[in-house]
């Protein structure tokens, strides 16, 4: 265990539960946000984001918006957040007007070296029941970093390979778009409505498109192609995407699976994804 894990060692197993209803008004918030880029069902696969956000007062916010470190996670001395990935396990769907319950505990926080400096990794597990009974498990990968040294180069993002793409929806997120998903998820972090703060103190080329909202692209094109919500859906954060990049969301079938991605025309990918249908 290193030093930074040692240090925060009484937060891994740390848990809190909390509840909150699949409202028509939360269903209808999604539909009128996202038309065309819904999977089936009545509740739109990947609105489980925006139940029991973590709330605070704006005396215990820190600078980006967020709750600060400390109340929620651990505090690091690392100061930009990022949604860097996860897994979901679905059980079964949401209904519309029942009343979710989710626990939430703090498994594991590591820290690394990266190309660009130090790295903090965050893992919570998420088990959301309804009526008792299971709906899903989730684990999320947060990534905390260090602030960009002044003539800091940005990271050469991946691109993307030759794939037989299967079905595919193009996007192009605009401000609105990332104001009503930050309004949706009762996220506050900056970077995704504040141009100057997002270029000026986290160094992106403007502001940038949530991480969730990509993977709830995929998660319901997925959704989509199967005709049922993924029994296992995993994806990851490759490269931020900044507002206002047309982008292709694509899916490939491939050995009992289906492979997706976020990619621009320019051919960097942003994230990907893996979906199983059992």
């Amino acid at each position: 265990m290193g030093q930074g894990e040692a240090a925060n060692a009484d937060w891994i197993g740390r848990s809190w539960r909390r509840s909150d209803l699949v409202s028509d008004r939360l269903i209808d918030g999604y539909r009128a946000t996202f038309p065309g880029l819904l999977g089936p069902g009545a509740v739109p696969p990947g609105l489980h984001w925006a139940l029991s956000p973590d709330l605070a007062g704006p005396d215990l916010l820190g600078r980006d918006g967020h709750p600060r470190q400390g109340l929620f996670v651990p505090e690091l001395p690392l100061p930009r957040r990022m949604w860097a990935g996860g897994e979901i396990v679905t059980h079964a769907p949401f209904s519309p007007g029942e009343v979710v319950d989710r626990v939430t505990t703090v498994s594991d926080i590591t820290f690394k070296q990266g190309t660009t400096g130090a790295l903090g990794f965050v893992t919570l597990r998420h088990v959301v029941t309804a009526a008792g009974a299971p709906r899903l498990e989730e684990r999320q990968d947060l990534v905390y970093r260090q602030d960009p040294a002044p003539g800091t180069p940005a990271p050469v993002p991946p691109q993307a390979d030759a794939w037989e793409v299967a079905r595919d929806w193009a996007v192009t997120p605009d401000p609105v778009l990332l104001f009503r998903y930050s309004a949706l998820t009762f996220n506050g972090h900056r970077i995704h409505y504040d141009h100057p703060y997002a270029t000026g103190v986290e160094g992106y080329a403007g502001l940038v498109v949530h991480g969730p909202m990509q993977a709830f692209w995929m998660l319901n094109l997925a959704a989509d192609m199967l005709g049922h919500t993924p029994a296992r859906f995993r994806y990851r954060g490759l490269c931020p995407l900044i507002c206002g990049s047309p982008v292709r969301v694509e899916a490939m079938e491939r050995a009992g699976e289906i492979a997706l991605r976020v990619r621009t025309m320019d051919g960097c990918v942003n994230m990907q994804a893996t979906a199983t249908p059992e």
